[in-house]
């Protein structure tokens, strides 16, 4: 049986992805590779419980089944928030995602939007007002079978959905390319997750 986590001992910095700050350095640097199982270690919740390439914890995710799922906290391996994602209500675009930093959740810096047309899936666009200039995306493909690709504005792939053999859709992985932060391309996957999957792993539908 394929083993999902190898180790559980979180690894200091295991999160710390910095920006390239040339494309020489981007070339030089590796994808970041994590694997991300839809469960959390709680007793009693649902979430993500994600792994860097070592078999580090890197990310979770934990909803406590009494939530909705309307608000979610994508933590680092440390237990502190890195983005936080909830749904924006009453949106005349359709239905939307906002992605705030850290628990800070009054101004939002990206939007993930449904998007009905051809292959794209979801924009992910930045939001007006954020503290630097950000670059917006689009997400191609099919999440429920856990194969979708993020692209940035030159249609160069920044982020891969990818299934893991064997397991099924309940662990597969996320490849990361350098320049983009792995938390802003995890907390996509937690928005995709409200989106797409049916029943969502976070979301209560009777609600």
């Amino acid at each position: 049986m394929t083993k999902v986590h190898p180790n559980m001992v979180p690894a200091p910095g295991a999160v710390v992805f910095h920006e390239a700050s040339s494309i020489a350095e981007r070339a030089e640097e590796a994808p970041t590779t994590l694997t991300v199982w839809r469960k959390s270690l709680l007793f009693d919740c649902k979430g993500f419980t994600v792994f860097d390439a070592k078999g580090n914890l890197a990310y979770r995710v934990d909803s406590y089944a009494s939530e909705t799922g309307d608000e979610v906290v994508l933590m680092d391996a440390a237990g502190r928030p890195a983005f936080t994602v909830r749904r924006k209500w009453f949106s005349l675009q359709g239905e939307q995602w906002l992605v705030f930093a850290g628990e800070e959740t009054r101004r939002p810096v990206y939007a993930v939007r449904r998007s009905g047309r051809g292959k794209t899936m979801a924009h992910v666009t930045a939001c007006a007002g954020a503290s630097s200039p950000s670059p917006s995306y689009e997400v191609e493909g099919s999440y429920a079978r856990r194969c979708c690709v993020v692209y940035d504005a030159e249609r160069r792939a920044v982020a891969e959905v990818r299934p893991k053999e064997v397991v099924g859709t309940d662990v597969f992985r996320l490849v990361v390319q350098p320049g983009v932060g792995a938390s802003l391309a995890m907390a996509v996957v937690v928005a995709l997750e409200q989106m797409f999957a049916r029943p969502s792993l976070l979301r209560s539908w009777s609600t």
